[in-house]
């Protein structure tokens, strides 16, 4: 049985465990020597046509959000996981117009001077009522 054209779905998109290697960290020796990150992305689509038409141009390309995060994480160096993920966040809702942006950001084995297996920043990014097309409010 084929779908109904007026159904709508609600899709979620995520890339977890993005593994790739920044300079990011509040010392100076963190984001000189750098280490790796890992990435958890998770994007809201709705109304996502692709579960109709079986098109990636309907849906966000997972290929795509990889590109746009590292790019991200490694075109430059912030002192703060936070900032990292605020910064992909709006990129991310900046270029698929969709309607919330989780993005998590973790340190494997960070250096502190008591074991931790991982920190983590997660920040999440929702468009506003009324908040058209992805317009960006200036920031960088």
């Amino acid at each position: 049985m084929e779908p109904d054209p007026g159904d709508s779905a609600s899709v979620e998109v995520e890339v977890r465990g993005l593994s790739i290697y920044t300079h990011h960290g509040v010392t100076e020796a963190e984001r000189e020597t750098g280490q790796r990150l890992e990435i958890d992305v998770s994007i809201d689509v709705p109304d996502c046509d692709a579960v109709l038409t079986d098109r990636v141009e309907d849906t966000v390309d997972y290929a795509e959000v990889c590109d746009i995060v590292a790019l991200g994480a490694t075109e430059r160096s912030y002192r703060t996981l936070e900032r990292l993920c605020h910064v992909i966040a709006e990129r991310l809702m900046e270029r698929f117009n969709c309607e919330s942006v989780r993005v998590r950001a973790a340190k494997p084995e960070p250096p502190l001077p008591i074991a931790v297996e991982q920190v983590a920043v997660e920040v999440v990014h929702e468009r506003a009522a009324g908040d058209v097309g992805g317009e960006n409010d200036g920031e960088e």
